[in-house]
């Protein structure tokens, strides 16, 4: 198995929603970029609910990104995972990134959307119970936008996602 590790988050300007994805895909790591499969439809719900521009660089959908009420970051910071595949993360060598941390860095926030069932799983194992009693933090499961949900097209997990307009 191979030891991977996520990316820094991006944060926005007074951010209400954080997504969390669990550990970026292969694509992902080697590109260096958030979501850098093609056939993953994170992007492209980002631009229809937020209004991003899709026909430009990494670097400026990050910049774009940095301007909106966002935060994406992962649930996990390393695992051993083969391949991309959630289910091939080895769970007993995980180690979770800080959310409690960035929650409490940004008062801001509203909600902790989780990009798949995984996310939210280990979350709920390793995180969660660090969250201050009375936070008033929603979390909402979202369907992944991953190629391998391929139970969900397009317009369904779009049509989900847009959750997250109420938290604006």
């Amino acid at each position: 198995m191979t030891l991977v590790r996520s990316f820094e988050p991006i944060v926005g300007r007074d951010p209400h929603i954080v997504i969390l994805g669990s550990m970026p895909g292969v694509i992902s790591l080697q590109a260096v970029q958030y979501y850098a499969n093609p056939r993953n439809a994170f992007w492209a719900i980002i631009a229809e609910l937020f209004g991003i521009d899709m026909d430009c660089s990494y670097a400026s959908r990050v910049r774009q990104i940095s301007q909106l009420p966002l935060i994406l970051w992962d649930t996990l910071k390393a695992c051993h995972r083969q391949g991309s595949l959630d289910s091939k993360i080895l769970g007993q060598q995980i180690e979770a990134n800080n959310i409690t941390g960035l929650v409490e860095q940004h008062s801001s926030l509203r909600v902790i959307a989780f990009n798949g069932a995984t996310s939210a799983k280990f979350f709920n194992q390793l995180e969660k119970h660090r969250l201050p009693a009375n936070h008033r933090l929603a979390l909402i499961k979202l369907p992944s936008t991953s190629p391998a949900n391929a139970a969900m097209n397009f317009e369904q997990k779009l049509a989900a996602w847009r959750k997250l307009l109420d938290y604006l």
